[in-house]
C-alpha cells in the first residue's frame, strides 16, 4: 500500500536534480525529485493496519549537541565555545552536556592529523581544449580563457589580476616584479656599518615608523613581542651612538628593524604615493642587505625568520608577488632547518617558556603565510609537516612578558583554520582536483569548518556593521583582527560550497552567502580603514577573487534557467544582494584606480569584473 495522502514515505530521500549541463539550481521545490531508499520497504502491510497501529520505530540515541539554554527555549544554537551566539545576545549562561564537549574536542583535534594528497586518477588529453573546462571549482572560472592558455605560470588563478595580466606571451614568473625588488645602494664589500648609516638620524622618525607598524601590521601578524623588541631597539640605538661599536650590532636585528620601518612607511598617509613607495623600498633594500650580511642563507635565528616573513608581505604589498613567492620558499626551508615545525618541548626542551612560545608563534606566522598565500595563488602548500600543537599556545598570567590573551585567541583561531584549509583546500586546488569527491565528504568538511568557527572567541563572531564601527573608536586592533579572520574563514568556506565533482553539485545559495560574508569584511575594512584597504594586497586580492566567484555563479546560474524560473531569479533577494556586492566591489576598485597615481591593478580588476554586469 502506497502513501496517497500527499506525505512522503518515511524512508524517502530528497536529491537535487541536474539542469542541462549538470549544475544545480537551488531554492525551488521543482528542482527536487523524490528518490526512494532502495533498502526501505515500499509499502506498509495492510494486515498491520487492520490489526492495529503500526509500532513506532525506535529512535536512535542521538546526543544533544546544542547548549542547555537553547534546548530549553527551542531556539537555534550555533554550538559556539565558550558561548553560543544566541546566549551572547540573550546574556544567559551557556552550558553544554559532557558528551557534546567531548565530541567538539574530538572534531577539533582531527584537524591536526597527518596529511597527504594523492594525485588524481585521470589522464589528460594532449589535444587543445578550453582550460576552464577542467577546473572543478566555479570560483576559479572567472577569468578569460585566453589568459589560462598563455602557457605562463600565471595560469594560477590568483595572480591574473596583476599587471600585466593580459600579456599575450609568458612574462616573468607571475607577470609582475620583472625587476629585482631590492635596489642596490651598497658597495661590493658592504659592511653592516653601511646599512646602519642609512638609518634616519633622528630617532623620532624611526619611532613614528615603528608605531605605524604596530598600529597597522602587528594586529594582523602578531608574532613580535613588543616589550622585548623595544628593549632590543633601545639597546641598539644606544650602541649606534657609539660609532666604533656599531659593527658589533646583530645584523639579523638590523634587518628586522628595517623591514618593520618599510612596512610602517607603506601605511603612512602623510606622504604622496610616490614618496611613500620610494621610502618603503629603500628601507626594504636595507633590510635585505642586513639579511645578506647575517648570512641568512646558511644560518637562521628567530629574528632573521621574522624579518623574512615581513619581507614577503612587503614584497606582495609592493606588487612583487613573484618575488614574494620565491622569497617565501627560502623562508620555508630556513624555518624547517631551524626546527620551527617541531614541538619546542622536543627540539629545545631546556629553553625558557617564553622562547618556546615565541617559536610556536613564529611557526604559526610561517604556516599562516604559506597557507593563505597558496590559497590566493592556487599553488601547492609547503608547510605540511609539523607536530606543533595549536593548544600548546597558551597565556601564562605569571609571565610578565605574556602575550595579550586576545592576540593569543586570534593566533589560535588563524592557526586552526590554516590547519584545516591547508590540505583540504590548498592541495586539491593546486592540482585541479575537486575539493570534495562525495556529498558525504563535503558535509563532513563543512561541519569541520563550523567547528573551527565555533572555537573563535565571541568577539570575533558576534559583530555587525554598527557594533564594529563603535568598537573601532576604542579598539582598532580587535576590529582589524576580526575583519581579517572573518575574511579568511568565509573565503575558504565559499571555496568549499563552490566546489563540484561528478557526484557533488555546486551549492549556489551557500556559495553566495559565504562570498557575501567574506567580501563584506573587505567593504568594512575599506569603510573604517580606507588607506589600509588599498595597501593590503592579500585582503584586497581575496575580495577580488570573491567578486570573481560571485560573477561566475551569477553567470552560470542565468544560463541554466529560463521561463518562470528566470523571473524568480530576478526577484530573488539572494541574487540581488550578490549583484549589489559585485557592483560595490567595482566602485571601490574604480576609486582606487582614479588619477595618475591610481592603482593600475585596480583598473585591471574593474575591466575584468565589469564583464559580469
Amino acid at each position: 500500500m502506497s502513501y496517497s495522502s500527499g506525505r512522503l514515505h518515511p524512508a524517502t530521500v530528497l536529491t537535487p536534480t541536474s539542469v542541462n549541463s549538470g549544475h544545480t539550481v537551488y531554492g525551488s521545490p521543482a528542482s527536487y525529485t523524490v528518490k526512494p531508499d532502495p533498502d526501505a520497504p515500499s509499502s506498509v502491510d495492510d494486515a498491520e493496519l487492520e490489526d492495529g497501529p503500526v509500532k513506532k520505530r525506535q529512535k536512535r540515541n542521538k546526543p544533544t549537541l546544542s547548549c542547555h539554554e537553547c534546548v530549553e527555549r527551542k531556539t537555534k544554537c550555533d554550538r559556539g565555545r565558550p558561548n553560543c551566539l544566541a546566549c551572547i545576545k540573550r546574556q544567559t549562561e551557556c552550558k553544554y552536556a559532557h558528551v557534546a564537549n567531548l565530541l567538539e574536542q574530538t572534531t577539533r583535534s582531527a584537524s591536526n592529523g597527518r596529511r597527504m594528497t594523492k594525485p588524481p586518477k585521470r589522464k589528460i588529453s594532449e589535444e587543445a581544449r578550453d582550460p576552464r573546462a577542467s577546473v572543478p571549482n566555479i570560483a576559479d572560472r572567472g577569468m578569460p580563457a585566453g589568459i589560462m592558455s598563455s602557457g605562463s605560470v600565471a595560469s594560477s588563478t590568483g595572480l591574473l589580476s596583476n599587471v600585466p595580466y593580459s600579456l599575450p606571451t609568458a612574462s616573468k614568473v607571475f607577470g609582475v616584479g620583472a625587476e629585482h625588488p631590492f635596489a642596490n645602494y651598497w658597495t661590493f664589500e658592504g659592511k653592516l656599518s653601511q646599512v646602519i648609516a642609512v638609518m634616519p638620524s633622528e630617532k623620532l622618525t624611526v619611532d613614528m615608523l615603528l608605531a605605524q607598524y604596530f598600529e597597522s601590521v602587528d594586529p594582523i601578524y602578531p608574532m613580535i613581542h613588543r616589550q622585548t623588541f623595544y628593549a632590543d631597539y633601545e639597546h641598539f640605538w644606544a650602541l649606534m651612538l657609539q660609532k666604533p661599536d656599531a659593527e658589533n650590532a646583530d645584523a639579523a636585528f638590523v634587518a628586522l628593524l628595517f623591514v618593520m620601518m618599510a612596512l610602517g612607511a607603506q601605511f603612512q598617509e602623510n606622504q604622496s604615493p610616490e614618496d611613500r613607495k620610494q621610502s618603503a623600498e629603500f628601507y626594504a633594500s636595507a633590510s635585505n642587505q642586513g639579511l645578506r650580511i647575517s648570512s641568512y642563507l646558511s644560518s637562521a635565528s628567530i629574528q632573521s625568520i621574522q624579518a623574512m616573513v615581513l619581507l614577503t608581505y612587503f614584497l606582495i604589498n609592493d606588487n612583487h608577488a613573484s618575488d614574494g613567492w620565491s622569497f617565501a620558499g627560502v623562508l620555508m626551508r630556513q624555518a624547517y632547518a631551524m626546527g620551527l615545525h617541531r614541538d619546542p618541548n622536543i627540539v629545545v626542551p631546556h629553553a625558557s617558556k617564553f622562547e618556546k612560545q615565541q617559536r610556536r608563534k613564529l611557526w604559526q606566522a610561517v604556516l599562516h603565510q604559506d597557507t593563505f598565500l597558496t590559497i590566493l595563488l592556487s599553488l601547492p602548500p609547503s608547510a605540511t609537516h609539523t607536530d606543533v600543537n595549536v593548544d600548546d599556545l597558551i597565556d601564562d598570567p605569571d609571565d610578565i612578558v605574556s602575550t595579550d590573551p586576545r592576540d593569543t585567541a586570534y593566533i589560535r583561531g588563524s592557526w586552526s583554520l590554516a590547519n584545516l584549509v591547508q590540505e583540504m583546500i590548498c592541495s586539491p586546488r593546486s592540482l585541479d582536483m575537486p575539493i570534495c569527491s562525495t556529498q558525504r565528504q563535503k558535509s563532513k568538511l563543512i561541519a569541520d569548518f563550523r567547528s573551527v568557527y565555533r572555537s573563535f572567541p565571541d568577539i570575533f563572531r558576534s559583530w555587525d556593521q554598527d557594533s564594529l564601527t563603535k568598537l573601532a573608536a576604542s579598539n582598532k586592533r580587535i576590529v582589524r583582527q576580526t575583519l581579517f579572520l572573518t575574511s579568511n574563514y568565509y573565503h575558504n568556506l565559499m571555496l568549499v560550497h563552490a566546489s563540484e565533482s561528478p557526484d557533488v553539485p555546486v551549492n549556489v545559495r551557500s556559495t553566495l552567502d559565504a562570498a557575501h560574508e567574506a567580501i563584506n569584511a573587505f567593504f568594512m575594512l575599506y569603510t573604517l580603514f580606507d588607506h589600509e584597504a588599498r595597501v593590503w594586497w592579500v585582503f584586497n586580492h581575496r575580495a577580488f577573487l570573491e567578486a570573481l566567484c560571485i560573477g561566475s555563479v551569477l553567470r552560470e546560474t542565468a544560463k541554466e534557467i529560463g521561463g518562470d524560473e528566470a523571473d524568480r531569479y530576478e526577484r530573488d533577494p539572494l541574487f540581488a544582494r550578490a549583484k549589489a556586492d559585485l557592483s560595490r566591489m567595482i566602485q571601490i576598485m574604480q576609486a582606487m584606480g582614479e588619477g595618475k597615481q591610481g592603482s593600475e591593478v585596480a583598473r585591471t580588476r574593474v575591466t575584468v569584473l565589469s564583464e559580469f554586469l
